[in-house]
Order: C-alpha cells, then sequence, then structure tokens
C-alpha cells in the first residue's frame, strides 16, 4: 500500500473505449484513483454512482476521478452507459496497477480469507504525489467521502 507523501506510479491502461489512458496524461489535476471489484455490484455500482453524483464538487477542486477493476473495456462501457458514470473506467485484468497500489491481494470476504481486488481510493495532487488514501471505503458515501477530503487539503 503506498502513503501519503509519495509519488504515485504511473501506469497506461484501456479505458472503456479502449483508448489508452496513462496517470501521466493527468499531471496538473488532481486524480481521484479508485480501485473496484466489479462492473453492475451492488457496492461497486453505489461507490461508481456516489462519485457521479458528486461530479460537479470534485470538479470545482480541480479533480478528476479514474475507476480501475479488472473487467473488460467492454464491460466498463455498459457499466458506464447503464448509471451514466461521467469518468473513465480503466481495465486492469492482470492486476497489474492494482498490485502497484497495493489494491489486489488477500483480503478478508465473509470471514474467509481471500484474493482479490481491495476497494481503495487514492487522491492524487497536481504534482504527482499522493495527498489521501482511503483504505476503508463507505460505498454509499464516498463520493461526499472524496468531497471533504479535497476540502480539508486546500485548506491546508
Amino acid at each position: 500500500m503506498l502513503e501519503t507523501g509519495t509519488k504515485a506510479p504511473d501506469f497506461t491502461l484501456p479505458s472503456e473505449t479502449g483508448d489508452p489512458v496513462s496517470l501521466s496524461s493527468l499531471k496538473g489535476q488532481r486524480v481521484v484513483l479508485y480501485f473496484y471489484p466489479k462492473d453492475n455490484t451492488p457496492g461497486c455500482t453505489k461507490e461508481a454512482c456516489s462519485l457521479r453524483d458528486s461530479i460537479e464538487d470534485l470538479k470545482v477542486r480541480n479533480a478528476t476521478v479514474i475507476g480501475i477493476s479488472p473487467d473488460s473495456p467492454e464491460s466498463h462501457r455498459k457499466f458506464k452507459e447503464k448509471h451514466s458514470l461521467p469518468f473513465h473506467l480503466l481495465s486492469d485484468p492482470e492486476h497489474k496497477t492494482m498490485e502497484m497500489y497495493g489494491a489486489y491481494g488477500e483480503k478478508m470476504l465473509y470471514g474467509k480469507k481471500t484474493i482479490g481486488v481491495i476497494r481503495t481510493t487514492y487522491i492524487i495532487e497536481e504534482d504527482g504525489t499522493i495527498g489521501k488514501v482511503f483504505r476503508k471505503v463507505s460505498t454509499a458515501t464516498h463520493g461526499e467521502d472524496v468531497r471533504k477530503a479535497l476540502e480539508e487539503r486546500q485548506r491546508g
């Protein structure tokens, strides 16, 4: 897991359109980078819709949202269209970027240890450093939680 103050590792992954998106191409913007397990599942849908519903508040704070899961670009395209998501969803089927960010590995699921995507969000500042890490995510309120964190970081 990466810590605040460290440089966010660059990556390039295909978006829902199949076009590549790189973190380095977003330099100068804050990036809300969230990792989630699967399109169209209840928790992931709540989280994506919560971020969607807060998007104007996030844009005002110079933040761009990017979601990453192992799903295919086609799955992402359908998920994005179904829920009117105004941000890119990137495909990481081999979990390489997720592993770099500590968002894939051993976790507890229904009381059992399992290997999979660890729901995690990073706020990456304009200079490419990690400003905040959400290790515990409330899917229903995540957009509001991110907005509050961005506000706190702006106030210093």
